[in-house]
């Protein structure tokens, strides 16, 4: 299993960024101030961290004449060569966590845009979220086209994070290893995940998971694909690791419950059928693309055509 394509042709929600990032232009205050002057600039309009959608797009507005460039980040130029920024919010109030407007905004909008909404929700939380230095405690501001934050008072700089997450198959004797969280609706099954950990690798991280939340020792761990998720900001990183034997201890305050399941029931699954062993995580999850890639390597493409 290669790259990043689809069987499916449809990427996995946030894949898919079309935007020029212009690093020149960010590292250039006189660029930027010019590239936030021209008539064809955009702000990208958020409520609060909700996306706006309408018509099947994203809510596109000209600058205020009275907008700052200091009180926004630029997200890039779009492939109508129009700069595109966010407007930088102080208090996101207490719930920043991902809701049904912000999922389901990737069944409403075309894949790059929603793509361009996941990089400025990311965006917009961090700075939210880092006003002051962790160095000295002093007030940041930010710099480097809203790319970065800087120490008023020590001049430490400060980036935006990724959390890099490890999400993978045990895979064993033409089966997958398939658990569920405590709190997903009754049926839903996925694949595992976890963090990975400072002095981790990739190869590491899937198999100290998988051995931590279903005792299942592996070897030959195999990259898929990835997936940004901006909730708030996440790289999924898909794998596929083949299993020593099946046999399942799992740790109870991490999963509530898994299984190994046949082809049969995966594909079963995936296509919504409801006498299917599991429901399947949805199409806007790397998951639901790692099954499918996954099928590919153990059924013949005509066979569940």
């Amino acid at each position: 299993m290669h790259g990043t394509e689809m069987r499916t042709g449809t990427p996995p929600g946030f894949v898919g960024g079309t935007l020029d990032r212009v690093d020149h232009i960010r590292t250039s205050p006189l660029l930027l101030v010019e590239t936030f002057a021209n008539p064809a600039a955009r702000l990208l309009v958020l409520d609060g961290l909700e996306p706006v959608e309408a018509d099947g797009h994203l809510v596109l507005e000209s600058l205020a004449r009275d907008a700052l460039v200091e009180d926004h980040v630029l997200l890039g130029i779009d492939t109508q060569e129009r700069p595109i920024f966010a407007r930088l919010v102080v208090d996101l109030g207490p719930n920043l966590v991902p809701t049904p407007r912000s999922r389901a905004i990737a069944d409403l909008i075309p894949a790059e845009e929603v793509a361009l909404y996941g990089t400025a929700r990311s965006l917009v939380h961090w700075h939210a979220r880092h006003r002051f230095c962790s160095v000295c405690g002093a007030s940041t501001e930010p710099v480097k086209a809203g790319w970065a934050r800087k120490c008023s008072d020590c001049a430490a700089e400060h980036f935006p994070r990724t959390d890099p997450v490890a999400i993978m198959l045990a895979e064993h004797q033409g089966r997958v290893l398939l658990g569920r969280q405590h709190s997903w609706p009754p049926g839903r099954y996925s694949a595992l995940a976890g963090f990975i950990e400072p002095g981790e690798t990739i190869e590491e991280a899937v198999a100290r998971e998988l051995y931590e939340e279903a005792g299942v020792r592996v070897h030959d761990v195999r990259y898929v694909m990835s997936q940004p998720w901006p909730f708030p900001s996440s790289l999924m990183i898909a794998c596929v690791a083949q299993a020593q034997d099946d046999a399942l201890t799992l740790d109870p305050t991490e999963i509530e419950d898994a299984f190994w399941c046949d082809a049969d029931g995966v594909r079963a699954a995936l296509a919504g059928d409801p006498d299917a062993p599991f429901l399947a995580p949805p199409p806007m999850a790397v998951a639901w693309h790692l099954l499918d890639r996954w099928l590919a390597t153990v059924v013949p493409a005509e066979a569940s055509a």
